[in-house]
């Protein structure tokens, strides 16, 4: 059939009138829908909500394309509270895929915030919900992760979760523990008692397993019980192998006689109290030729060695390609990385300390920061850790100032925080000097910088008339001196008793060896745990020691501030979506 020509005139003639309309893009434009980047290029001429809805369109081309880092880029930077319903569950599970397959767990844990607002069918929130909590886990958050886990077990009573449930019950600190104590359902209570069994049993392998065994005859029906995690089951298998006699390199006399008494004592002080009959044998390490010091170590029937402390001595032995004896070195070589077979390197690194600080400040949001460090050699080691870290998380630097610890800190402080302003400082700084900086920020209207601060800034004794000038710093701490801050109270401390018996009378220069002493001891008992089980740690008096890839252990310390110059705990709502203490 023929059309009327009148008929195409009017048509066309329609159409240009509604080109010449002033009508928003959103509804006249037509792409394809391979086209994210026109896509992209509409969003930035829309209202916000309908600018989400379009960004959201073009990640999820893009994601079908292969084009994953671009839109998990995008997906990230979508302010979801402008989505509705299902396009906000859409977004969810599309970041939560980007995200799992990126290896991006913050990524992850964007996507699932808020997942009871969500229209999801009970398989995809349970699904969003257990990716929650392993990537949580992946950030060192193991009580969060501990919770989400737990609802997904409840929910699914699978034992394929058993062992990231029980990583995340370890690496709990004894205040979580408790907290997730006052659950009540038996799935919950089932996992808390048995993390106490382990706890309580301090190192003990035979002692463990015999309280097992009661254990599962309360909680027959317990997953765990059905299926013991894997560490448990390798645990097992060390039944035998013990640790009874320690080996302890320490020099008598020289520059590290104090140090190393001060270590000597806490080794001590905690054998008394694990009540194991676990020797302890002392050499003189001062005397040099380490050989020699490992061939009587073994003729004495020793089955490991902690020390040495001096440092040229840990190189020498980071140079071989096997230790004699499973060895706790108790500081760090020169090398970049450990490559002896059976050292481990274990010292209070306030290197360790910086880069947890620059963790800290890159999760609390800042990315601009000023340095301030002592001139010294101290001070260009720490400092470039942090530095080291910062840059590597895309931060920036603004200046980097190091100054005489011997002057007054009002110079140096005013170039810290000369242009460009920072959004945040990081302080290495012994007390006396530590207390000078903040008052001097006031007087240069930057009160309202945040400090981040390591251990050395805090005598170790309350001294709230002095330390007043320091409210507001937040500072990094081994437990055992700040223990309301790291675990809500003195009493659940780890190592309690022998903390008592060390405290009372301690100085406050060697308390930190003191515990330093503690955690070697325990650290020493468990080298073939730490060498056979993989993610072993020790909730210790020292911070959540682990051992690195190369044997060298990492302390995960917890934050304090100063309020009224006392050390506090940080209450903030967690960056993850968790009320917690750091």
């Amino acid at each position: 059939m023929r059309i009327p020509t009148r008929g195409l005139l009017a048509t066309a003639l329609c159409a240009m009138l509604l080109a010449s309309c002033a009508v928003p893009p959103a509804i006249v434009d037509r792409v394809t829908e391979d086209d994210p980047a026109r896509l992209l290029e509409q969003a930035g001429q829309q209202q916000p909500a309908q600018a989400a809805r379009t960004r959201l369109e073009a990640a999820d081309i893009l994601a079908r394309q292969g084009e994953r880092t671009q839109a998990l880029e995008i997906a990230a930077d979508i302010e979801d509270g402008l989505l509705e319903g299902s396009q906000r569950a859409r977004w969810a599970v599309l970041l939560a895929d980007l995200g799992e397959a990126l290896g991006n767990t913050q990524a992850v844990i964007q996507a699932t915030r808020n997942l009871n607002d969500l229209p999801l069918d009970p398989g995809q929130a349970m699904s969003l919900l257990e990716r929650r909590g392993l990537a949580l886990l992946a950030e060192d958050e193991p009580a969060a992760a501990g919770r989400a886990l737990l609802r997904v077990q409840a929910a699914s009573n699978d034992v394929a979760l058993n062992d990231s449930i029980w990583e995340a019950l370890t690496r709990m600190n004894r205040q979580a523990l408790g907290d997730l104590a006052q659950q009540t359902d038996p799935l919950t209570q089932g996992w808390v008692a048995l993390a106490d069994l382990y706890r309580s049993s301090g190192g003990n392998i035979d002692r463990f397993f015999d309280r097992l065994e009661e254990w599962r005859g309360r909680n027959g029906r317990h997953p765990a019980a059905r299926h013991l995690p894997a560490s448990l089951i390798t645990l097992n298998e060390l039944r035998g192998f013990e640790v009874r006699h320690i080996a302890v390199f320490l020099p008598e006399s020289g520059p590290l006689a104090q140090p190393a008494s001060a270590i000597a004592e806490g080794m001590r002080t905690q054998q008394r109290s694990a009540g194991d009959s676990i020797q302890l044998s002392f050499f003189d390490a001062a005397r040099g030729d380490l050989e020699a010091l490992y061939r009587e170590a073994e003729n004495r029937g020793a089955q490991v060695v902690v020390g040495p402390l001096d440092k040229d001595q840990v190189g020498q032995l980071e140079s071989l390609d096997r230790v004699a004896l499973p060895t706790l070195a108790l500081n760090y070589g020169n090398a970049d990385r450990n490559t002896a077979a059976g050292l481990f390197q274990y010292g209070l690194s306030a290197e360790d300390e910086a880069i947890q600080a620059a963790a800290r400040a890159w999760r609390d949001g800042h990315r601009r920061v000023a340095l301030l460090v002592p001139d010294n050699d101290w001070g260009r080691r720490v400092g470039e850790a942090f530095w080291n870290e910062w840059q590597a998380r895309g931060g920036e630097v603004t200046n980097a100032v190091r100054y005489n610890p011997g002057a007054p800190a009002t110079d140096s402080t005013r170039r810290a925080i000369s242009n460009p302003r920072p959004e945040a400082l990081f302080l290495l700084a012994l007390p006396d000097y530590a207390r000078q900086v903040p008052p001097t920020l006031d007087y240069y209207g930057a009160s309202q910088l945040p400090i981040y601060a390591t251990s050395q800034l805090f005598e170790g004794r309350l001294n709230p008339r002095l330390d007043h000038d320091l409210n507001d710093v937040q500072f990094l701490d081994i437990p055992w001196q700040i223990p309301e801050a790291a675990v809500g109270g003195i009493e659940a401390l780890p190592f309690l008793e022998s903390y008592q018996a060390l405290r009372e009378g301690a100085d406050p220069r060697l308390f930190r060896l003191n515990a330093m002493g503690v955690d070697a001891f325990e650290l020493a008992r468990r080298l073939p745990q730490l060498q056979a089980i993989s993610g072993s740690e020790l909730q210790g008096a020292t911070g959540t020691l682990r051992p690195g890839s190369d044997g060298r252990i990492e302390r995960q310390l917890p934050w304090a501030k100063f309020v009224n110059g006392v050390p506090q705990p940080i209450l903030i709502p967690g960056v993850f979506g968790d009320e917690r203490t750091p």
